[in-house]
């Protein structure tokens, strides 16, 4: 494949994906920005509430979304591959049904508004298969048999007051669901069950979606996204995720290759001390390439 195929391939799909996610959020959305999902429910229609602990809120929403992505890879002409593993990438490999050469990374993450932007979500390992690009250790395939790696990404309000604090969940039952003859419950045990008139009388544990599609080192920070695992930070605004702004971004692909496969190995004098690197700029200087520190995107955004 010319380097020529490559960049018409990458293209299309990131024009497609980003199609793809102006879609979203109608399909997730009751008509005042509310989740559409509601809760689960058994059959005897009582109605049992969404915590807003993000992993559980993270899970539904890929399982809400998913037959959309399915629908979406057959409309432009690719078929989807899962992880055989839980902890493996990426969530979902695009594969290209008329030249399976022509692979996609996508990972799909959600994230919740904060006053200061969002809350840090990762964008995947720089361990083994970031640093091993032609082995398959913890990778669906080799990372250098993609031809581009994205983050499909989903933000979000929590409706809880205290965002710190996952609320207790509530049980319903919905007078719309009931036949005539149907006694409501009171009580499952010892909760107590409410009773409202319609599925939206329910407060969603979610709202105001903003769905956005990006090159994963585009978006990427110089930190890493959690304590002290191996995992790659993202840029923490709204207005740069949206416009794939991320610290890389002015400076290329390659040397956001380069920073992550050295972060925290790399070593060098700094006053005096002997340091590891684990910020752009330092990096750049160990590298004797000064003269792209104004390249470095800085955040800017105040949401």
């Amino acid at each position: 494949m010319t380097a020529a195929d490559k960049i018409k391939y990458k293209g299309n799909f990131k024009k497609e994906l980003d199609r793809f996610t102006q879609k979203l959020e109608s399909y997730v959305s009751t008509d005042n920005g509310d989740w559409s999902i509601k809760g689960f429910i058994d059959v005897y229609k009582n109605i049992y509430t969404i915590s807003s602990d993000t992993k559980i809120v993270s899970k539904i929403l890929e399982i809400h979304i998913f037959p959309q992505i399915l629908q979406f890879a057959d409309e432009i002409g690719y078929k989807i591959l899962l992880t055989e593993h839980q902890n493996y990438y990426p969530d979902l490999t695009f594969i290209n049904k008329h030249n399976e050469d022509v692979k996609f990374a996508v990972d799909l993450k959600t994230t919740y508004r904060k006053k200061s932007g969002i809350s840090s979500f990762t964008l995947g390992s720089h361990g083994s298969y970031f640093k091993e690009r032609d082995k398959k250790k913890n990778i669906q395939f080799p990372y250098n048999q993609y031809l581009g790696h994205y983050c499909l990404g989903v933000i979000y309000t929590r409706t809880d007051i205290d965002g710190d604090a996952i609320s207790d969940t509530e049980i319903y039952q919905v007078q719309e669901m009931q036949e005539e003859y149907e006694i409501p419950n009171k009580k499952i045990g010892e909760r107590e069950v409410t009773t409202v008139k319609d599925l939206k009388s329910i407060t969603s544990v979610i709202k105001d979606f903003d769905f956005f599609a990006a090159e994963k080192w585009k978006i990427a920070s110089d930190k890493q996204g959690s304590g002290n695992t191996a995992n790659i930070g993202s840029t923490l605004s709204i207005e740069d995720l949206r416009n794939e702004n991320g610290v890389f971004s002015q400076l290329g692909e390659e040397w956001f290759d380069e920073y992550w496969i050295n972060f925290g190995f790399a070593t060098m004098v700094k006053n005096g001390k002997t340091i590891k690197i684990t910020n752009l700029k330092d990096f750049l200087e160990f590298k004797g390439r000064t003269d792209l520190w104004d390249k470095i995107v800085t955040r800017h955004s105040k949401e």
